[in-house]
């Protein structure tokens, strides 16, 4: 998701936390979890994986997306009215490729020069509804995320 005019100034931990809050609440609400996400001084990237048959994507983009908006226009920023979406293929949603999309995102900060290394970059993380303290900088992170993903769909 990009900003309108690629607008930057925002991004501060007050916002990460807000944009938190209602990623949460679009996640929680469609039955989805985020296994990675990135904020950039002016775009972010998220990677979304239902939970549950009724999950749905589409509606937790629209909520999530007028969350944002309401948090971005004190600032007078926006986000571009239509987002690149990219649903993963079969090959990519195995646990090993779904890893290397992940890593894709955390090394957004790299690649842009904003830190040496992904785990420096303080906005980025993932959200599981119900376990605030899951996060991808832990050397156990994956096996974590996989264990209360399988719990949440029941496998």
């Amino acid at each position: 998701m990009t900003l309108e005019r690629r607008a930057t100034g925002w991004l501060d931990p007050l916002h990460h936390a807000r944009l938190r809050e209602g990623l949460c609440h679009a996640l929680a609400r469609h039955y989805l979890v985020c296994p990675a996400y990135c904020l950039m001084p002016d775009h972010a990237h998220f990677l979304w994986l239902g939970i549950a048959p009724a999950s749905d994507q589409r509606l937790a983009a629209r909520l999530f997306r007028e969350t944002w908006n309401h948090a971005l226009r004190p600032g007078g920023r926006a986000l571009q009215r239509q987002p690149h979406d990219h649903v993963l293929r079969d090959r990519e949603r195995e646990h090993g490729a779904f890893g290397i999309v992940a890593n894709y995102v955390f090394e957004n900060p790299v690649r842009a020069g904003l830190v040496a290394e992904w785990r420096a970059h303080p906005y980025l993380g993932a959200l599981v509804p119900g376990y605030p303290d899951l996060d991808p900088r832990d050397e156990d992170y994956w096996e974590r995320f996989w264990r209360i993903y399988a719990q949440q769909v029941g496998s």
